[in-house]
């Protein structure tokens, strides 16, 4: 039992900030996108202790549970999605240097208020691709889709995205 704890407290401490500021980016509140997340990493732990073979992508299996769960909580408060502008600071990437928060903490309002407005599928890839740094196999994988179909679809999303931020 103590394997499995410290394996699954590897996959946690891996995957904590990206599952947490991918659920963020579509909830757009840190206390339901923090209630979300950990909602994920419940789930995930019980499928990772029930597996009798292991779960051999966590990525990509925990951001499908996150997937699910945005789509449960929108269902559940029957509302259309909002993303506040208020609290850009909080998705920054501690590794980031100084100006590059400045950057895009100044930048993210607009594209916070932007992205809302995309096709959904192209909103996760896009947030997979630029702010995972998730290649684009790991994003078919997750899609169930082939590489070049999430190619296109990362390209329309960003055409999309100009347009939206442009007008």
């Amino acid at each position: 039992m103590d394997n499995l704890n410290e394996q699954f407290s590897q996959i946690y401490d891996q995957y904590i900030d990206k599952i947490y500021r991918f659920v963020y980016l579509k909830v757009g509140g840190q206390e339901i996108a923090e209630d979300i997340t950990s909602k994920v990493f419940t789930k995930g732990w019980e499928a990772f202790q029930g597996s009798t073979e292991g779960i051999k992508n966590p990525g990509a299996f925990l951001y499908q549970i996150a997937r699910n769960a945005v789509v449960d909580h929108y269902r559940a408060k029957d509302r259309s999605k909002t993303i506040s502008v208020d609290a850009g600071p909080e998705i920054a990437d501690p590794g980031t240097s100084a100006q590059d928060k400045a950057i895009l903490n100044a930048d993210v309002g607009l594209i916070k208020k932007s992205i809302q407005k995309l096709k959904k599928e192209h909103q996760d890839i896009i947030i997979w691709y630029y702010l995972e740094d998730m290649p684009v196999a790991q994003i078919a994988e997750l899609l169930g889709k082939p590489a070049g179909t999430v190619r296109v679809m990362l390209h329309r999303g960003l055409n999309d995205l100009r347009d939206v931020i442009n007008s």
